[in-house]
């Protein structure tokens, strides 16, 4: 059973907006912040928005303006939204969920922004 899922993925044109989603389960206690990373073909895994407990965010500054992370701490929900995107923006998105013992990942979402 998956700890953490993402959805919300696709395709969408240039300027256009996507809204993901990720539910970590509801047995993983204590999360301590949730995050969303990035991985382009050929490229490394990149974090692109990070949301602790208290709500205090972090982006990676290529989406700052652009995309924004919130989350509901009583349902292990996280959320990205994201606007104005880019053909750069496209790849598979990972919604991460963090604890004092490890950090659970899923298994990723597919974004493509092409025309």
């Amino acid at each position: 059973q998956a700890q953490v899922v993402e959805s919300g993925g696709g395709l969408v044109q240039p300027g256009g907006s996507l809204r993901l989603s990720c539910a970590a389960a509801a047995n993983i206690n204590s999360i301590n912040a949730m995050g969303w990373y990035r991985q382009a073909p050929g490229k490394q895994r990149d974090l692109v928005a990070l949301i602790t407990r208290g709500g205090s965010t972090d982006y990676a500054n290529s989406v700052k303006g652009r995309f924004t992370i919130s989350r509901d701490n009583t349902k292990n929900t996280a959320y990205l939204q994201m606007k104005s995107l880019k053909p750069e923006d496209t790849a598979v998105y990972y919604c991460t969920a963090r604890t004092l013992l490890r950090t659970y990942w899923g298994r990723g979402t597919q974004v493509t922004v092409s025309s």
